[in-house]
């Protein structure tokens, strides 16, 4: 049984075989390297395990139904899940909050961040936050290991 797959998450099943094809990436390449290398090697790596992906899909943001701009996700995989890639010494609060971010403007409800810098891949199951209604207290529901 692959431990990269938890059933009670929306699409475990892939977010395991993505985590999979990075730590084959992590492994081989180690860390160090510019983030554009990890793409790079990602990008093959998924192809050799036949999971479907775009690299740099540039997506619409708006506002209120008005095209603001447009962003660059590292990876959309699948045409459901984004994937956004660090190559940084450890994860902050900030990657953490684009992410979401990122789930919230493309209406998508799952996504992973995933971190070659460090000597052991670092990688977050991100998912968009449940709507707060009144009289509920605040969670930490979006941000899953």
């Amino acid at each position: 049984m692959n431990t990269m797959i938890n059933e009670k998450y929306k699409d475990s099943e892939l977010t395991g075989k993505i985590i999979g094809a990075a730590m084959e990436v992590h492994k081989y390449l180690g860390n160090g390297f510019q983030e554009v290398i990890y793409q790079r090697a990602l990008s093959i790596e998924l192809n050799l395990q036949n999971i479907q992906h775009e690299r740099e899909k540039e997506m619409d943001l708006s506002y209120k139904g008005y095209e603001i701009g447009k962003r660059r996700v590292d990876f959309f995989v699948e045409e459901k899940i984004m994937v956004e890639i660090k190559a940084v010494k450890e994860l902050e609060d900030v990657h953490l909050a684009q992410a979401i971010n990122y789930l919230e403007a493309y209406g998508l409800d799952i996504g992973l961040l995933i971190n070659f810098g460090n000597t052991s891949l670092q990688f977050k199951r991100v998912m968009k936050p449940k709507p707060q209604y009144k009289n509920q207290s605040p969670s930490n529901n979006h941000l899953k290991s």
